[in-house]
């Protein structure tokens, strides 16, 4: 009997000695278990995207043209016989420019006058007979078919004098092209001939550029985000790299009125006054379209990309604590902030310093919330 319980006494010892040495192990587990979970998710810094700073008005790179600009060819064959006029030169329209000895237009000229003599004296001849011979035939002297052929001879030898005339005429026009002159006023801008050159009628080789730049046409290409808030008649200022602090008032004459398709902008032309000659067509040049007012995209720090095979992202997080991404389309890049063009909204919570493994229904825990991003140009 005493065994018995003695038995009993220590086999309820071991169970309670068990139970002690169980129970903080498996709460030093349980513990541990939920110290690990919460250490699985991760705590983030949240910012908002904030609009970016941007100044009034819109610049863009221009290209200055000549308000008209033309090659000067030669109508004529010939030589050069001298050249009145070389770059720089000022010039009037109807100005004589160069003048070309013209041989052989001269002998073909004087063989169509003298064909023309002839032609002349042939249709005299034939008026005279054609006339005798109708009076002979009211006495029945010839007959009606003799007549007939006398007054055909007369409309041929009319027709020759006609034919012979307009190559007259035209030998002439040509001849006149030998003296070559300005069709409007302007600038020669270039010369490529010289005394004794051989010239062709018709060659693709021009004898002068001549430019007209006392108005200028200026070329923007504006991007698609500005086309609609740019129309005829709005004014703009155009500067010089080199002619600093000066502003040259410039207006908008006509758009292409469609997108260029490589490059999502709108061809617009400006005039640009330039009485004294200060500006050179063919520069380089700035406008700032002061009319318009855009927009400021959203800016976002650079260290909240995510670079993935989708293209660029950004990890928003919920209500919910859990993280969606968000694939944005990029703008301009100012090295610390970069512009969001679209994915995102102001009110979006963004985290900052995303790691590499962060997907789509992560869970996050956000110590604090988030505060605005810092504005480009700021």
């Amino acid at each position: 009997m005493k065994l018995g319980r003695s038995a009993a006494v220590v086999a309820i010892l071991i169970v309670i000695g068990a139970l002690v040495g169980f129970l903080p192990r498996w709460r030093a587990r349980a513990a541990l278990k939920r110290e690990t979970r919460e250490l699985a998710i991760p705590n983030v810094t949240l910012i908002n995207a904030t609009p970016g700073k941007i100044a009034p008005g819109l610049d863009l790179p221009a290209e200055v043209k000549a308000y008209v600009e033309s090659p000067i060819y030669a109508r004529a064959s010939g030589y050069l016989k001298q050249w009145l006029v070389d770059i720089g030169a000022e010039v009037k329209a109807g100005q004589l420019l160069a003048e070309i000895d013209t041989p052989e237009l001269n002998q073909e000229l004087a063989r169509a006058r003298a064909e023309l003599t002839q032609a002349e004296a042939a249709l005299a001849l034939a008026k005279t007979t054609a006339a005798r011979w109708r009076d002979l035939l009211k006495t029945s002297s010839v007959s009606e078919q003799e007549a007939a052929e006398k007054d055909a001879d007369l409309a041929l030898k009319s027709a020759t004098v006609e034919a012979a005339s307009a190559n007259v005429k035209r030998l002439e026009n040509l001849q006149s092209f030998a003296r070559v002159t300005a069709p409007f006023d302007g600038i020669i801008t270039s010369r490529k001939t010289d005394v004794g050159q051989l010239i062709v009628a018709g060659s693709a080789r021009e004898l002068f550029m001549l430019a007209q730049t006392r108005t200028l046409r200026v070329y923007a290409h504006v991007p698609q985000t500005a086309a609609r808030v740019v129309s005829i008649g709005q004014t703009a200022e155009l500067t010089i790299p080199e002619m600093p602090g000066r502003i040259f008032p410039a207006r908008v004459v006509r758009t292409s009125g469609a997108m260029t398709t490589d490059s999502r902008t709108l061809l617009t032309e400006l005039e640009v006054n330039n009485p004294q000659g200060e500006i050179l067509a063919g520069s380089y040049a700035q406008v700032r379209f002061t009319e318009v007012k855009l927009e400021a995209p959203l800016t976002v720090p650079a260290n909240t990309l995510l670079f993935r095979a989708e293209g660029p992202q950004l990890g928003v997080v919920g209500t919910n604590g859990r993280v969606e991404l968000h694939s944005v389309r990029l703008g301009r890049d100012f090295g610390q902030t970069l512009e969001i063009l679209d994915g995102v909204t102001a009110t979006d919570r963004i985290i900052l310093n995303p790691a590499d493994s962060l997907r789509t229904g992560s869970l996050v825990r956000v110590p604090q919330e988030a505060t605005p991003a810092p504005v480009a140009g700021k």
